[in-house]
């Protein structure tokens, strides 16, 4: 079996982190002046404003691309964390995987979910592999997420 590597795409966290920063700035310009009896929802659209602008800025900092490459040769998961901080390395080896399933962020209401993997080690850890905020392509599918899911126990307990 070959390796098996993903990578993340971070001009769709920079996308987000931008979006965020618009509409933060939208809200605290248009809600600036918000003196006076009753002007609590200016208030309240002001405060959201910061905080979208807050999280808009630190999304845009901490975009990076993360790597994921299976290694069924050397029965190892190692995950690479490039960003503007310096890169992390993790390895997993698979004899400390217990469990992999599929975890999710977001609400089907909202029509918006992000699946991704749940990895279970026998210490107890829970550690998301293909991390919602990353923006791996499919992980917006569940039938995709599904398939790694299948795929790494294939590597992990052939």
């Amino acid at each position: 079996m070959e390796n098996w590597k993903s990578q993340s795409h971070p001009g769709k966290q920079i996308a987000v982190a931008i979006v965020c920063i618009g509409l933060g700035l939208a809200l605290v310009v248009g809600f600036h002046n918000f003196n006076g009896p009753g002007m609590t929802n200016s208030k309240a659209g002001f405060f959201l404003g910061l905080l979208l602008l807050l999280i808009g800025i630190m999304a845009f900092l901490a975009q990076g691309r993360q790597t994921v490459v299976v290694d069924p040769a050397a029965r190892r998961i190692t995950i690479e964390d490039k960003s503007r901080f310096g890169t992390k390395r993790r390895s997993i080896g698979f004899h400390d995987i217990v469990e992999v399933s599929i975890g999710s962020l977001g609400k089907r209401s909202n029509y918006v979910t992000i699946y991704y993997l749940v990895l279970k080690l026998r210490n107890g850890e829970e550690y998301p592999l293909f991390a919602p905020g990353r923006f791996y392509e499919g992980a917006s599918d569940r039938s995709i997420v599904e398939g790694w899911r299948l795929r790494l126990e294939k590597c992990i307990w052939q």
